[in-house]
């Protein structure tokens, strides 16, 4: 299992062609490096996929998910505030 202590919820949307180095390198400009045990969200404009970047202590792991029907809501609030936003820290959980 990966360790996750906290999870971090891009507030603008990425192009999901973008591989690992691209994503990484989006983490890198805002946080100087990928923090161990952390989890990157980004969605797309049209809110039907989603990647997650995952640190599990040794290196990264990239995670995409889609939508056939429905969209995943990235709040208006949050995309105004950072690019990127803590919305969860879990406390014992693993992925």
């Amino acid at each position: 299992m990966i360790r996750i202590d906290e999870i971090w919820l891009a507030t603008t949307p990425m192009d999901m062609r973008a591989g690992p180095e691209t994503t990484l390198a989006r983490v890198v400009k805002v946080f100087g490096e990928a923090r161990p045990h952390c989890a990157y969200l980004f969605a797309n404009k049209r809110g039907n996929r989603m990647k997650a970047l995952l640190h599990d202590g040794l290196g990264i792991w990239l995670c995409a998910r889609r939508l056939n029907q429905g969209k995943f809501h990235w709040t208006e609030i949050w995309r105004a505030i950072k690019p990127f936003s803590r919305v969860i820290k879990p406390s014992n959980s693993a992925i």
